[in-house]
């Protein structure tokens, strides 16, 4: 946030004085705006509004449905951060306007490029096991597509979020609520070996591992930020042209699953996501496989 309070107290300072818009007005876009930045800035890592891109604001109202917010409120974001961007654009302090594309609710929710299974398994064997952080990285990709975890949920996860007897972690999510996700044979082999044979070089002081599964060189928990330039650097290995990133995993987890014929509620339930409104963006991209079934079953197709 710091990197945009500049930026936001300009903008402020133009819907209350060119606008003439109430205190009242200005507050509610001041809320809609810090979140906003906040969350770019925070959680992202994006320190200059020129670094922001339609994905990271479609990673944003994607947060703001699984906070089950209303879509009168979600809509109300919209139109603040898209009057923020044009702003921005107008006093020349970015170049272009990332939002211009950004819809309202019901047409908001496109969802972004996924990978293929190929180009899953191609990012997965990447690092190789020939040292403590090409396992411990395996293991991170394998979990992140495995269970289709947030960023912000991987690195909270703790060895006790493991119940290998029954193929399950616990993983907390937003408000702190709990859901089991099932974690595959891949994932589990993966994560045993990094808890075995990697993660004991990586811990210095157990006071300071917090008891948390994936850890840095120093010792310490990994980063979002981490996170990322792991995810980065297997898909550079990999020779794969899109551009990938760690929510990118969570997008393929539930993509394929609905390929594969999975019900939506489960999805909804694996992917912790409130609303099943939420969970059906995953829907669309479906459709080829629809005409295939449609093509290959129905009487008169």
């Amino acid at each position: 946030m710091q990197y945009f309070e500049e930026s936001l107290t300009r903008y402020l300072q133009f819907v209350k004085v060119e606008k003439g818009l109430s205190e009242q007005s200005v507050a509610a876009y001041r809320n809609d705006l810090e979140r906003y930045l906040n969350f770019i800035g925070e959680t992202l890592n994006l320190q200059n509004l020129a670094g922001v891109e339609l994905r990271h604001i479609e990673e944003f109202i994607e947060e703001l449905a699984a906070m089950n917010l209303s879509p009168q409120t979600i809509a109300r974001n919209i139109s603040s951060i898209r009057s923020f961007h044009e702003f921005t654009v107008a006093e020349n302090i970015t170049h272009s306007n990332p939002a211009e594309l950004v819809d309202m609710p019901q047409k908001a929710r496109k969802l972004p490029d996924i990978l293929t299974p190929h180009e899953i398994e191609a990012i997965v064997e990447a690092p190789g096991n020939d040292s403590p952080q090409a396992i411990r990285d395996t293991a991170i990709l394998e979990t992140l597509y495995a269970t289709g975890v947030r960023v912000s949920e991987l690195t909270g996860l703790e060895l006790s979020n493991i119940y290998a007897e029954i193929g399950f972690i616990r993983v907390i999510g937003k408000g702190r609520k709990e859901r089991l996700v099932p974690m595959g044979e891949a994932a589990h082999s993966a994560l045993n070996l990094y808890t075995e044979k990697a993660r004991p070089h990586f811990v210095k002081d157990k006071e300071e591992t917090d008891n948390k599964i994936f850890l840095n060189r120093f010792g310490r928990p990994l980063s979002r930020m981490s996170i990322w330039n792991i995810v980065n650097k297997a898909a550079e290995q990999a020779d794969i042209e899109k551009e990938v990133y760690p929510h990118i995993f969570r997008h393929s987890f539930a993509t394929h699953l609905l390929e594969g014929g999975a019900d939506l509620r489960a999805v909804q339930e694996m992917l912790g996501h409130s609303s099943i409104i939420t969970t059906e963006i995953y829907t669309h991209v479906d459709r080829s496989l629809l005409h295939q079934v449609h093509k290959e079953f129905h009487p008169r197709a």
